[in-house]
Protein backbone atom coordinates (compact mmCIF):
# COMPACT_ATOMS: atom_id res chain seq x y z
CA UNK A 1 0.00 0.00 0.00
CA UNK A 2 2.86 2.36 0.80
CA UNK A 3 4.29 1.85 -2.69
CA UNK A 4 0.92 2.67 -4.22
CA UNK A 5 0.71 5.88 -2.19
CA UNK A 6 4.19 6.91 -3.29
CA UNK A 7 3.37 6.11 -6.92
CA UNK A 8 0.13 8.13 -6.68
CA UNK A 9 2.02 11.09 -5.19
CA UNK A 10 4.64 10.95 -7.94
CA UNK A 11 1.93 10.75 -10.57
CA UNK A 12 0.18 13.79 -9.11
CA UNK A 13 3.42 15.78 -8.94
CA UNK A 14 4.23 14.84 -12.54
CA UNK A 15 0.77 15.94 -13.67
CA UNK A 16 1.20 19.21 -11.75
CA UNK A 17 4.51 19.84 -13.49
CA UNK A 18 2.81 19.18 -16.83
CA UNK A 19 0.14 21.75 -15.93
CA UNK A 20 2.73 24.36 -14.95
CA UNK A 21 4.69 23.70 -18.12
CA UNK A 22 1.57 23.94 -20.27
CA UNK A 23 0.58 27.14 -18.47
CA UNK A 24 4.00 28.65 -19.15
CA UNK A 25 3.87 27.70 -22.82
CA UNK A 26 0.42 29.21 -23.32
CA UNK A 27 1.69 32.41 -21.72
CA UNK A 28 4.70 32.46 -24.06
CA UNK A 29 2.47 31.97 -27.11
CA UNK A 30 0.21 34.82 -26.07
CA UNK A 31 3.23 37.04 -25.38
CA UNK A 32 4.28 36.47 -28.98
CA UNK A 33 1.00 37.74 -30.41
CA UNK A 34 0.36 40.52 -27.88
CA UNK A 35 3.09 42.98 -29.06
CA UNK A 36 1.88 42.73 -32.65
CA UNK A 37 -1.32 44.67 -31.96
CA UNK A 38 -2.27 47.89 -30.23
CA UNK A 39 -5.29 48.50 -28.04
CA UNK A 40 -7.34 46.20 -25.85
CA UNK A 41 -9.89 45.36 -28.56
CA UNK A 42 -7.14 44.21 -30.94
CA UNK A 43 -5.53 42.16 -28.18
CA UNK A 44 -8.89 40.54 -27.42
CA UNK A 45 -9.35 39.68 -31.09
CA UNK A 46 -5.89 38.12 -31.32
CA UNK A 47 -6.49 36.10 -28.13
CA UNK A 48 -9.84 34.81 -29.46
CA UNK A 49 -8.22 33.77 -32.73
CA UNK A 50 -5.43 31.99 -30.88
CA UNK A 51 -7.88 30.11 -28.65
CA UNK A 52 -9.90 29.01 -31.70
CA UNK A 53 -6.71 27.87 -33.41
CA UNK A 54 -5.58 26.00 -30.29
CA UNK A 55 -8.84 24.01 -30.16
CA UNK A 56 -8.57 22.86 -33.79
CA UNK A 57 -6.98 19.65 -34.98
CA UNK A 58 -3.81 19.98 -37.10
CA UNK A 59 -2.08 18.12 -39.92
CA UNK A 60 1.30 18.10 -38.17
CA UNK A 61 2.42 17.36 -34.63
CA UNK A 62 3.62 20.70 -33.30
CA UNK A 63 5.78 20.60 -30.19
CA UNK A 64 6.68 24.27 -29.96
CA UNK A 65 6.40 27.49 -31.95
CA UNK A 66 8.08 30.87 -31.65
CA UNK A 67 8.71 34.11 -33.53
CA UNK A 68 12.26 34.44 -34.86
CA UNK A 69 14.33 37.62 -34.77
CA UNK A 70 13.33 38.20 -38.40
CA UNK A 71 9.66 38.15 -37.41
CA UNK A 72 8.93 34.74 -38.95
CA UNK A 73 6.76 32.10 -37.27
CA UNK A 74 8.91 29.04 -36.54
CA UNK A 75 7.34 25.67 -35.75
CA UNK A 76 9.15 22.81 -34.03
CA UNK A 77 7.61 19.39 -34.57
CA UNK A 78 7.19 16.77 -37.26
CA UNK A 79 4.84 16.37 -40.25
CA UNK A 80 2.14 13.74 -40.61
CA UNK A 81 0.83 12.01 -43.75
CA UNK A 82 -1.96 13.75 -45.65
CA UNK A 83 -4.27 11.19 -47.29
CA UNK A 84 -6.92 12.46 -49.69
CA UNK A 85 -9.31 10.77 -52.11
CA UNK A 86 -9.59 13.00 -55.19
CA UNK A 87 -10.00 11.01 -58.41
CA UNK A 88 -7.68 8.48 -56.82
CA UNK A 89 -5.58 8.31 -53.68
CA UNK A 90 -3.40 11.36 -53.03
CA UNK A 91 -0.74 10.90 -50.36
CA UNK A 92 1.89 13.46 -49.39
CA UNK A 93 3.58 14.93 -46.32
CA UNK A 94 1.89 17.77 -44.44
CA UNK A 95 5.21 19.66 -44.64
CA UNK A 96 4.23 20.55 -48.23
CA UNK A 97 1.35 22.64 -46.86
CA UNK A 98 3.74 24.56 -44.55
CA UNK A 99 0.97 25.34 -42.03
CA UNK A 100 -1.28 26.75 -44.77
CA UNK A 101 1.34 29.16 -46.12
CA UNK A 102 2.11 27.17 -49.28
CA UNK A 103 0.29 25.14 -51.94
CA UNK A 104 0.90 21.38 -52.00
CA UNK A 105 1.14 19.54 -55.33
CA UNK A 106 0.29 15.84 -55.75
CA UNK A 107 -0.03 14.08 -59.12
CA UNK A 108 -0.81 17.33 -60.87
CA UNK A 109 -3.42 18.41 -58.32
CA UNK A 110 -3.00 21.39 -56.00
CA UNK A 111 -4.23 21.66 -52.41
CA UNK A 112 -4.22 24.41 -49.81
CA UNK A 113 -4.86 24.38 -46.07
CA UNK A 114 -7.42 27.06 -45.26
CA UNK A 115 -9.00 27.56 -41.81
CA UNK A 116 -8.04 24.04 -40.74
CA UNK A 117 -9.42 22.28 -43.85
CA UNK A 118 -7.82 21.21 -47.11
CA UNK A 119 -9.33 22.54 -50.35
CA UNK A 120 -8.52 21.81 -53.96
CA UNK A 121 -7.12 24.86 -55.71
CA UNK A 122 -4.83 25.97 -58.53
CA UNK A 123 -1.07 26.48 -58.61
CA UNK A 124 -1.49 29.99 -57.19
CA UNK A 125 -3.56 28.72 -54.24
CA UNK A 126 -6.67 30.81 -54.98
CA UNK A 127 -9.56 30.23 -52.58
CA UNK A 128 -12.97 31.37 -53.87
CA UNK A 129 -15.67 32.63 -51.50
CA UNK A 130 -19.42 33.09 -51.58
CA UNK A 131 -21.34 36.12 -50.29
CA UNK A 132 -21.03 34.77 -46.72
CA UNK A 133 -17.23 34.48 -47.08
CA UNK A 134 -17.36 30.67 -47.07
CA UNK A 135 -14.87 28.79 -49.25
CA UNK A 136 -16.47 27.34 -52.38
CA UNK A 137 -13.50 25.29 -53.64
CA UNK A 138 -13.93 21.53 -53.93
CA UNK A 139 -13.05 19.70 -50.74
CA UNK A 140 -11.65 16.17 -51.29
CA UNK A 141 -12.47 13.27 -48.98
CA UNK A 142 -9.97 13.66 -46.14
CA UNK A 143 -8.53 10.47 -44.61
CA UNK A 144 -5.40 12.09 -43.20
CA UNK A 145 -3.51 11.04 -40.09
CA UNK A 146 -4.02 14.26 -38.14
CA UNK A 147 -2.60 15.14 -34.73
CA UNK A 148 -5.67 13.75 -32.97
CA UNK A 149 -5.65 10.52 -34.99
CA UNK A 150 -1.91 10.07 -34.38
CA UNK A 151 -2.43 10.60 -30.64
CA UNK A 152 -5.28 8.08 -30.52
CA UNK A 153 -3.10 5.48 -32.24
CA UNK A 154 -0.21 6.11 -29.82
CA UNK A 155 -2.48 5.91 -26.76
CA UNK A 156 -4.02 2.70 -28.11
CA UNK A 157 -0.59 1.10 -28.52
CA UNK A 158 0.47 2.34 -25.08
CA UNK A 159 -2.60 0.83 -23.42
CA UNK A 160 -2.15 -2.42 -25.33
CA UNK A 161 1.45 -2.60 -24.12
CA UNK A 162 0.64 -1.73 -20.49
CA UNK A 163 -2.30 -4.05 -20.03
CA UNK A 164 -0.70 -6.80 -22.12
CA UNK A 165 2.22 -6.91 -19.70
CA UNK A 166 -0.15 -6.91 -16.72
CA UNK A 167 -2.16 -9.79 -18.21
CA UNK A 168 1.02 -11.84 -18.71
CA UNK A 169 2.01 -11.25 -15.09
CA UNK A 170 -1.38 -12.44 -13.82
CA UNK A 171 -1.25 -15.54 -16.04
CA UNK A 172 2.06 -16.55 -14.48
CA UNK A 173 0.61 -16.02 -11.00
CA UNK A 174 2.84 -13.05 -10.14
CA UNK A 175 1.94 -9.48 -9.24
CA UNK A 176 2.49 -6.62 -11.70
CA UNK A 177 5.46 -4.36 -11.07
CA UNK A 178 6.28 -0.74 -11.66
CA UNK A 179 3.48 1.30 -13.19
CA UNK A 180 1.22 -1.76 -13.09
CA UNK A 181 1.09 -1.47 -9.30
CA UNK A 182 -0.47 1.96 -9.70
CA UNK A 183 -3.03 0.77 -12.25
CA UNK A 184 -4.11 -2.33 -10.29
CA UNK A 185 -6.17 -0.54 -7.58
CA UNK A 186 -7.86 1.57 -10.26
CA UNK A 187 -8.81 -1.58 -12.20
CA UNK A 188 -10.16 -3.20 -9.03
CA UNK A 189 -12.15 -0.05 -8.25
CA UNK A 190 -13.77 -0.08 -11.69
CA UNK A 191 -14.64 -3.75 -11.25
CA UNK A 192 -15.86 -3.67 -7.63
CA UNK A 193 -17.44 -0.21 -7.42
CA UNK A 194 -18.65 0.46 -10.96
CA UNK A 195 -19.16 -2.75 -12.95
CA UNK A 196 -20.49 -5.22 -10.37
CA UNK A 197 -22.93 -2.87 -8.53
CA UNK A 198 -24.44 -1.51 -11.77
CA UNK A 199 -24.37 -4.57 -14.05
CA UNK A 200 -24.47 -7.50 -11.66
CA UNK A 201 -22.10 -10.36 -10.92
CA UNK A 202 -23.62 -12.57 -13.61
CA UNK A 203 -23.00 -10.26 -16.56
CA UNK A 204 -20.30 -7.73 -15.59
CA UNK A 205 -17.37 -9.68 -17.10
CA UNK A 206 -18.80 -9.21 -20.61
CA UNK A 207 -18.38 -5.45 -20.30
CA UNK A 208 -15.18 -5.10 -18.26
CA UNK A 209 -12.89 -4.83 -21.28
CA UNK A 210 -14.87 -1.90 -22.69
CA UNK A 211 -15.25 -0.15 -19.33
CA UNK A 212 -11.52 -0.38 -18.60
CA UNK A 213 -10.59 0.73 -22.11
CA UNK A 214 -12.89 3.74 -22.18
CA UNK A 215 -11.90 4.88 -18.67
CA UNK A 216 -8.15 4.80 -19.23
CA UNK A 217 -8.43 6.14 -22.77
CA UNK A 218 -10.41 9.22 -21.69
CA UNK A 219 -8.27 9.76 -18.59
CA UNK A 220 -4.93 9.56 -20.39
CA UNK A 221 -6.14 11.69 -23.29
CA UNK A 222 -7.46 14.35 -20.90
CA UNK A 223 -4.16 14.41 -19.00
CA UNK A 224 -2.24 14.83 -22.25
CA UNK A 225 -4.46 17.80 -23.01
CA UNK A 226 -2.92 19.53 -19.98
CA UNK A 227 0.64 19.08 -21.24
CA UNK A 228 2.60 21.49 -23.45
CA UNK A 229 1.92 19.14 -26.39
CA UNK A 230 -1.42 20.87 -26.91
CA UNK A 231 -3.34 17.65 -27.56
CA UNK A 232 -7.10 18.23 -27.58
CA UNK A 233 -8.73 14.94 -28.56
CA UNK A 234 -11.82 14.83 -26.34
CA UNK A 235 -12.79 18.38 -27.29
CA UNK A 236 -13.32 17.02 -30.80
CA UNK A 237 -17.01 16.15 -30.98
CA UNK A 238 -16.31 13.39 -33.55
CA UNK A 239 -14.24 11.52 -30.95
CA UNK A 240 -16.83 11.83 -28.18
CA UNK A 241 -19.52 10.83 -30.70
CA UNK A 242 -17.59 7.64 -31.53
CA UNK A 243 -17.21 6.76 -27.83
CA UNK A 244 -20.89 7.38 -27.13
CA UNK A 245 -21.86 5.42 -30.24
CA UNK A 246 -19.90 2.42 -28.99
CA UNK A 247 -21.80 2.57 -25.69
CA UNK A 248 -25.10 2.77 -27.58
CA UNK A 249 -24.29 -0.15 -29.89
CA UNK A 250 -23.09 -2.38 -27.06
CA UNK A 251 -26.21 -1.56 -25.03
CA UNK A 252 -28.51 -2.20 -28.00
CA UNK A 253 -27.01 -5.46 -29.23
CA UNK A 254 -26.52 -7.07 -25.81
CA UNK A 255 -29.91 -6.10 -24.37
CA UNK A 256 -32.29 -8.88 -23.38
CA UNK A 257 -36.02 -9.16 -24.11
CA UNK A 258 -36.88 -7.69 -20.70
CA UNK A 259 -35.11 -4.44 -21.72
CA UNK A 260 -37.01 -4.15 -24.99
CA UNK A 261 -40.24 -5.17 -23.28
CA UNK A 262 -39.97 -2.21 -20.91
CA UNK A 263 -39.40 0.12 -23.88
CA UNK A 264 -42.14 -1.00 -26.29
CA UNK A 265 -44.74 -2.54 -23.94
CA UNK A 266 -44.24 -1.48 -20.33
CA UNK A 267 -45.73 -3.98 -17.86
CA UNK A 268 -48.37 -2.74 -15.48
CA UNK A 269 -49.30 0.26 -17.67
CA UNK A 270 -52.71 0.64 -19.40
CA UNK A 271 -52.39 -0.11 -23.11
CA UNK A 272 -53.37 3.40 -24.32
CA UNK A 273 -50.49 4.80 -22.26
CA UNK A 274 -48.17 2.14 -23.65
CA UNK A 275 -48.78 3.45 -27.17
CA UNK A 276 -47.95 6.98 -26.02
CA UNK A 277 -44.93 6.07 -23.91
CA UNK A 278 -43.28 3.63 -26.34
CA UNK A 279 -41.93 6.35 -28.72
CA UNK A 280 -40.74 8.39 -25.73
CA UNK A 281 -38.90 5.41 -24.25
CA UNK A 282 -37.38 4.61 -27.65
CA UNK A 283 -36.21 8.20 -28.00
CA UNK A 284 -34.65 7.93 -24.56
CA UNK A 285 -32.32 5.19 -25.82
CA UNK A 286 -30.81 7.79 -28.19
CA UNK A 287 -30.81 10.66 -25.71
CA UNK A 288 -28.74 8.76 -23.13
CA UNK A 289 -25.62 8.28 -25.32
CA UNK A 290 -26.14 11.79 -26.75
CA UNK A 291 -25.83 13.18 -23.22
CA UNK A 292 -22.59 11.21 -22.83
CA UNK A 293 -20.95 12.80 -25.87
CA UNK A 294 -22.15 16.33 -25.07
CA UNK A 295 -21.08 16.14 -21.41
CA UNK A 296 -17.54 14.99 -22.21
CA UNK A 297 -17.11 17.37 -25.14
CA UNK A 298 -18.53 20.43 -23.38
CA UNK A 299 -16.62 20.02 -20.12
CA UNK A 300 -13.23 19.50 -21.74
CA UNK A 301 -13.70 22.27 -24.31
CA UNK A 302 -14.97 24.72 -21.69
CA UNK A 303 -11.98 23.97 -19.47
CA UNK A 304 -9.50 24.79 -22.24
CA UNK A 305 -11.35 27.98 -23.25
CA UNK A 306 -11.62 29.29 -19.68
CA UNK A 307 -7.98 28.51 -18.88
CA UNK A 308 -6.61 30.25 -21.97
CA UNK A 309 -9.02 33.17 -21.53
CA UNK A 310 -7.73 33.75 -18.00
CA UNK A 311 -4.15 33.66 -19.28
CA UNK A 312 -5.15 36.19 -21.92
CA UNK A 313 -6.35 38.55 -19.18
CA UNK A 314 -2.69 39.07 -18.21
CA UNK A 315 -2.13 40.98 -21.44
CA UNK A 316 -5.39 42.91 -21.22
CA UNK A 317 -4.80 44.21 -17.67
CA UNK A 318 -1.15 45.15 -18.38
CA UNK A 319 -0.34 45.68 -14.69
CA UNK A 320 1.36 43.55 -12.08
CA UNK A 321 -1.75 43.14 -9.88
CA UNK A 322 -4.10 41.97 -12.62
CA UNK A 323 -1.47 39.78 -14.26
CA UNK A 324 -0.51 38.16 -10.94
CA UNK A 325 -4.12 37.43 -10.05
CA UNK A 326 -4.77 36.01 -13.52
CA UNK A 327 -1.73 33.76 -13.33
CA UNK A 328 -2.68 32.53 -9.84
CA UNK A 329 -6.25 31.82 -10.95
CA UNK A 330 -5.01 30.04 -14.10
CA UNK A 331 -2.67 27.90 -12.01
CA UNK A 332 -5.45 26.89 -9.60
CA UNK A 333 -7.73 26.14 -12.55
CA UNK A 334 -5.05 23.99 -14.19
CA UNK A 335 -4.88 21.92 -10.99
CA UNK A 336 -8.67 21.64 -11.02
CA UNK A 337 -8.41 20.38 -14.60
CA UNK A 338 -6.43 17.41 -13.23
CA UNK A 339 -9.50 16.45 -11.20
CA UNK A 340 -11.83 17.07 -14.14
CA UNK A 341 -9.68 14.81 -16.36
CA UNK A 342 -10.27 11.85 -14.05
CA UNK A 343 -13.84 12.86 -13.16
CA UNK A 344 -14.99 12.91 -16.78
CA UNK A 345 -13.48 9.46 -17.36
CA UNK A 346 -15.26 8.20 -14.23
CA UNK A 347 -18.64 9.70 -15.21
CA UNK A 348 -18.50 8.28 -18.74
CA UNK A 349 -17.57 4.83 -17.40
CA UNK A 350 -20.18 4.91 -14.63
CA UNK A 351 -23.03 5.94 -16.94
CA UNK A 352 -21.99 3.36 -19.53
CA UNK A 353 -22.14 0.69 -16.80
CA UNK A 354 -25.60 1.91 -15.79
CA UNK A 355 -26.85 1.60 -19.38
CA UNK A 356 -25.34 -1.89 -19.69
CA UNK A 357 -26.95 -2.87 -16.38
CA UNK A 358 -30.39 -1.76 -17.55
CA UNK A 359 -29.89 -3.71 -20.79
CA UNK A 360 -29.20 -7.04 -19.05
CA UNK A 361 -31.40 -6.62 -16.00
CA UNK A 362 -33.48 -9.74 -15.58
CA UNK A 363 -37.18 -9.89 -14.84
CA UNK A 364 -38.07 -9.28 -11.16
CA UNK A 365 -34.37 -8.40 -10.52
CA UNK A 366 -33.23 -12.01 -10.28
CA UNK A 367 -29.57 -11.09 -10.56
CA UNK A 368 -28.99 -7.46 -9.96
Amino acid sequence: MQRNQIASLLFFLLSTLFSISALAQEEMHLKEIAPEVEGNESVKTEIKEYINHHLLDSYDFGLYSYVSDEGENKHIGFPLPVILWDNGLQVFSSSKLHHGEEVAESNGNYYKLYHGKIYKTNAEGVINHDEHHHATNDKPLDLSITKNVFTILIIGLLMFFMFGRMAKKYKTGSMPKGFGRLLEPIILYIRDDIAIPNIGKKHYKRYMSFLLTVFFFIWIINLLGLTPLGINVTNNIAVTLALALLTYLITTFTANKNYWGHIFWMPGVPWPMKIILAPIELLGTFIKPFSLLIRLYANITAGHIVLMSIIGLMFIFKNWLGSSLSFGLAFVLSLLELLVAALQAYIFTMLSALYFGSAVEEHHGDDH
